[in-house]
């Protein structure tokens, strides 16, 4: 079973209304293809980085979906529709597991730092002790 997380920004001249439906439609579309919502949040109206298509807000949503197939489908129907400024698919199953690999492997062990390569301040380098000559003395 893969995992999908899916974020998507619309517009903000979509009302309400219609980004209901069009967030419905996105859900039928995924699960058509044998994909589980797992989790849906809306993050909300948020300023963009930069703006896209002159516009500098968006509304933000994610989906975290587990399927074994892809989201081609959904991905196609994003890319077409007008009301998305732009979307992003992520698979992020991979990084679940190796996190949980490594948990298992280094089980919160204290971490020893090594000692710095350079001096510090309360050791000054041997350079630094000895002044060099000066000109004009």
């Amino acid at each position: 079973m893969r995992t999908y997380e899916v974020l998507f920004i619309l517009s903000p001249q979509v009302p309400e209304e219609e980004t209901a439906s069009l967030i419905a439609d996105f859900k039928r579309v995924a699960e058509s293809t044998g994909a589980k919502l797992t989790n849906e949040e809306a993050w909300g109206r948020r300023r963009l980085a930069y703006p896209i298509q002159k516009f500098t807000e968006g509304n933000y949503h994610l989906f975290v979906f587990d399927s074994d197939s892809s989201l081609s489908e959904l991905d196609r129907r994003m890319r077409n529709s007008d009301r998305i400024l732009r979307h992003m698919i992520v698979r992020t199953d991979p990084d679940h597991k190796r996190a949980e690999k490594l948990a298992k492997r280094n089980p919160k062990k204290e971490r020893v730092r090594p000692a710095p390569a350079f001096p510090t301040a309360a050791e000054p380098a041997e350079a630094e002790l000895e002044a060099p000559p000066v000109r004009g003395e």
